[in-house]
């Protein structure tokens, strides 16, 4: 009976260990990652397809056309969300493609999870989003009379940038309600995966 040498059994066993250590980089790129540059700092978001392939693909849609570059975070709710991506400075809503269908993605609206805003139309999403700053179990789906709003991502770091924008002054402007007094921009948004 031949005995394996050392190397032999060492290859196999490294093999599968360099595997083992691989997989979490291969899921990773399944998970795109966006930057949020803004004017009070960086928000890096990681986007799950697999929750939310339509969503996911509406966002980086936009982001891959420079879309978000010069519109603000016009809804700032402290204990609440910061929303923004779809107005400029001057309250000017930004032209955008047509809606997108609510996608029930099954991740709920937890601090630091990026969801799509939209109006009392579920299938009216199409370039704004919201950054929930805590857990706001009321935006969950929960049937068909409570659609809730579709998580499609979270914050993977900035979230300090995000609590800053949540701590800035607000007030209405026009018929506008929670506007920052002073603007706060989105200065671009790109995939860094």
């Amino acid at each position: 009976m031949r005995v394996p040498s050392l190397r032999q059994s060492l290859i196999p066993f490294c093999l599968s260990a360099l595997t083992l250590f691989s997989l979490p980089a291969l899921a990773d790129a399944d998970h795109p990652h966006v930057r949020l540059e803004t004017s009070q700092g960086d928000i890096e978001v990681e986007l799950d397809p697999e929750a939310a392939p339509k969503t996911v693909a509406n966002f980086l849609r936009y982001v891959d056309e420079d879309f978000y570059a010069g519109t603000i975070f016009h809804r700032v709710m402290q204990d609440f969300m910061i929303q923004g991506g779809g107005m400029t400075a001057d309250l000017e809503q930004k032209e955008t493609h047509a809606p997108i269908a609510l996608e029930k993605s099954g991740i709920d609206n937890t601090r630091g999870t990026l969801a799509m805003a939209r109006t009392a139309n579920p299938d009216s999403a199409t370039s704004q989003f919201f950054i929930n700053l805590v857990d706001n179990g009321a935006l969950n789906y929960r049937d068909l009379y409570n659609p809730g709003y579709t998580v499609f991502g979270h914050v993977v770091s900035g979230m300090d940038v995000v609590d800053k924008i949540a701590g800035t002054p607000t007030g209405r402007q026009g018929p506008h309600a929670d506007v920052p007094r002073s603007p706060i921009t989105i200065e671009g948004a790109e995939r860094i995966d």
